[in-house]
C-alpha cells in the first residue's frame, strides 16, 4: 500500500529528477571523496549488490565501474572475471520514483543491473541474494523502517554488508546553517494540510536508534562515522544543493525565490575572498553486518 509519505516522494522526484546526486555529488570529504564514493569503496569486492533507493542510479554506476575488485587493490581481485571488472557481478538497484528509474536505465554502466520500482518494505527479490546492499540519504525518508529492516535481513546472504550514508544536518558556521534558519520559518508559516508528511524514522537519525532498528532483525552492532562533507562553492551551486531538501516542496514560486533573495544577502557575508560560499553537511556512515535473525534462519 502506497503511504502519503510515498506519494509525496514520487511526486517530488517527478518534479526534481536526479535532485539527491545533482545536489550532493560534487561534496567532498577531507580525502576528497564524495559520499557516494565512501558507500562504493565499502562494497568494492562484493558480488550481489543492492542499492536501496537508488534514485537515478548514480550511486550503483560507481558501484559498477569500480567492479569486484577491493578499494586500494591494484592487482587482481579474488573471483575476478578476466578483464572485466563487472563480468560475473548482480547489480540490482530498487526506488519509489519511475522518473528516476528512468535515468538510471540510460546509464551505459548499468545496461545489465536489474532497476526495479519497488517499496523497500516489499523486495523484489528471493532470500539470501545478496551479499551486500548500499543506500544513499534514503532509509531516513523511509515508513515503517523495522519492516525495511526485516527485508534487509531476508534479501542479504549471512554476512552480507549494509552500508548506509544518513545526513546528519548542517556541519555549522556556513551557508547550510543560514539556509536551515532561514526556511525553518518559512516552512512553519505553510498552512498544515499544505505541508509535506513527516518523513522517515527519527531513530534513524543516531547510533543507538539505528541499532534499535537493525539488532532486531539479526544485524551486528553498526560502525558509525560522521563525515563533514564540504559542498562549497559558487553561490549558484550551493543555492542548487540546499534547495534541493524536501522541506521547500510546498513552498509556492514566490516564497522560494524571495527565501532566495533573503538567502543571497546572507551568504554574500560568508563568501571568502575568491568569492567561495562556504557550506558543509555532516553525514553518518553506518556499517552492519547480517548475522542471525531472531528465528534463527542464518543461525
Amino acid at each position: 500500500m502506497t503511504t502519503a509519505e510515498e506519494s509525496f516522494l514520487r511526486a517530488f522526484h517527478a518534479e526534481h529528477p536526479a535532485a539527491t546526486s545533482r545536489s550532493l555529488a560534487r561534496g567532498r570529504d577531507a580525502a576528497g571523496r564524495s559520499s557516494y564514493r565512501i558507500l562504493s569503496d565499502l562494497v568494492a569486492g562484493h558480488r550481489r549488490v543492492l542499492d536501496l533507493g537508488c534514485g537515478d542510479g548514480f550511486l550503483l554506476e560507481q558501484v559498477a565501474e569500480a567492479g569486484g575488485t577491493p578499494a586500494g587493490d591494484t592487482g587482481a581481485a579474488a573471483g575476478s572475471v578476466g578483464d572485466d571488472p563487472a563480468a560475473g557481478r548482480e547489480l540490482a538497484g530498487v526506488d519509489l520514483s519511475p522518473d528516476d528509474l528512468a535515468l538510471a536505465r540510460r546509464r551505459p554502466a548499468l545496461a545489465g543491473a536489474t532497476l526495479l520500482e519497488a517499496r523497500a518494505q516489499d523486495l523484489p527479490f528471493p532470500g539470501d541474494h545478496f551479499d551486500a546492499c548500499v543506500s544513499h540519504m534514503a532509509l531516513m525518508l523511509m515508513n515503517d523502517v523495522d519492516r525495511v529492516a526485516a527485508e534487509l535481513a531476508r534479501v542479504l546472504a549471512p554476512g552480507g554488508l549494509l552500508a548506509l550514508a544518513l545526513g546528519g544536518g548542517a556541519a555549522g558556521g556556513e551557508a547550510y546553517e543560514l539556509f536551515s534558519a532561514l526556511t525553518r520559518p518559512v516552512v512553519d508559516a505553510v498552512p498544515d494540510t499544505q505541508r509535506i508528511p513527516r518523513l522517515g524514522d527519527r531513530r534513524t537519525r543516531d547510533r543507538a536508534g539505528l541499532d534499535a532498528i537493525l539488532t532486531p532483525a539479526g544485524f551486528a552492532p553498526v560502525g558509525w562515522e560522521t563525515v563533514r562533507i564540504d559542498l562549497s562553492g559558487p553561490l549558484e551551486d550551493v543555492w542548487v544543493t540546499l534547495s534541493a531538501l524536501y522541506d521547500l516542496g510546498p513552498l509556492s514560486r514566490e516564497a522560494t525565490n524571495a527565501l532566495r533573495e533573503t538567502f543571497t544577502a546572507g551568504a554574500a557575508s560568508l563568501a571568502l575572498p575568491d568569492d567561495t560560499i562556504p557550506c558543509a553537511m555532516n553525514m553518518r556512515i553506518a556499517t552492519t553486518h547480517l548475522t542471525a535473525d531472531p528465528a534463527g534462519r542464518n543461525a
